[in-house]
């Protein structure tokens, strides 16, 4: 409304009073229509300003042509699951927003190499120029053994490697298996979500991986993961409702994880094959406090 009083008082008055009603009403909608369609523009077509919002630094990888920053929401990477941001800058810091890209993480120990089960690379929802993935980390670095990260992308059909050492550290709490079973493979099996636990009924995310090899590790299918939450704090106490994960479309084993009251929670664990065979894991009992294999969380 300022913008058309100012509009009016600019205009010369004796011509307002010639005006006929339908210039004058033609006047006023032009200055309206035009104040809507930009009002429309800036609501519809919002500039993203910050797409890293939420996001902590862990490091930057570089080569002679570009630099890679590598983000999370806690600014580190550590055992368990680990959703990545990464953005690609020119040596003059604009961002890339038409690469391809694919990473191999790898760890050097003193005798061997293996790498890790981890994601194919997607652009960031709701973003123009970063990417993102998750990999999962069964043991952190250490000096003498760690982790490094090898980036393989393109832009415009050129191709381009960046690889360096990264930290990984221990999570706080176990929220990754690795293990043999009673088939004689070897699992990994990875909580992904509660990361924000609360007292009610949650849901709860968790990724089962296959050891084929050392650098090969395919998703397992159709087995079933079967939850026992306790307290052992608080006479290893139970809690009702829970749901058992089984596996959703996304390849995530998906179910209910019931928190009665704050404090330390040990998530005892069976995994269960296709026929129902236990793979790993046994049942808590009067005589049995706790499973073999579990995770942990503390709000």
């Amino acid at each position: 409304m300022e913008y058309i009083r100012f509009q009016l008082n600019v205009f010369n008055y004796k011509n307002f009073q010639k005006m006929n009603t339908l210039k004058i009403l033609k006047y006023f909608l032009i200055i309206i229509t035009g104040n809507f369609l930009i009002s429309c523009s800036k609501d519809d077509n919002p500039i993203i300003e910050n797409e890293l919002n939420g996001l902590k630094l862990v490091t930057t990888l570089s080569n002679t042509t570009h630099k890679v920053e590598l983000y999370t929401l806690n600014g580190k990477l550590q055992t368990g699951f680990n959703n990545i941001f990464f953005q690609i800058k020119n040596t003059d810091g604009t961002t890339i927003d038409n690469a391809t890209a694919s990473w191999i993480p790898e760890m050097n120990m003193m005798s061997m190499k293996h790498s890790c089960p981890y994601s194919p690379i997607s652009k960031a929802k709701n973003s123009t120029s970063t990417y993102t993935g998750f990999v999962v980390f069964q043991m952190a670095g250490s000096e003498s053994e760690y982790w490094d990260l090898s980036l393989n992308y393109s832009i415009n059909g050129k191709d381009y490697t960046v690889k360096d050492r990264i930290s990984v550290v221990e999570a706080n709490r176990r929220v990754v298996e690795s293990f043999q079973g009673s088939d004689g493979k070897r699992y990994i099996l990875a909580m992904v979500e509660p990361t924000a636990p609360k007292v009610a009924i949650n849901d709860m995310k968790a990724v089962l991986y296959r050891m084929d090899g050392m650098m090969n590790f395919p998703v397992v299918d159709d087995y079933k993961i079967v939850i026992d939450p306790r307290m052992p704090g608080m006479a290893n106490h139970s809690s009702p409702n829970n749901t058992d994960l089984v596996q959703g479309t996304d390849k995530m084993y998906q179910g209910k994880l019931s928190l009665t009251m704050t404090g330390y929670w040990k998530i005892n664990l069976q995994l269960f094959d296709a026929i129902g065979t236990v793979i790993k894991g046994e049942k808590v009992t009067e005589t049995n406090e706790g499973s073999s294999i579990y995770f942990e969380l503390e709000f």
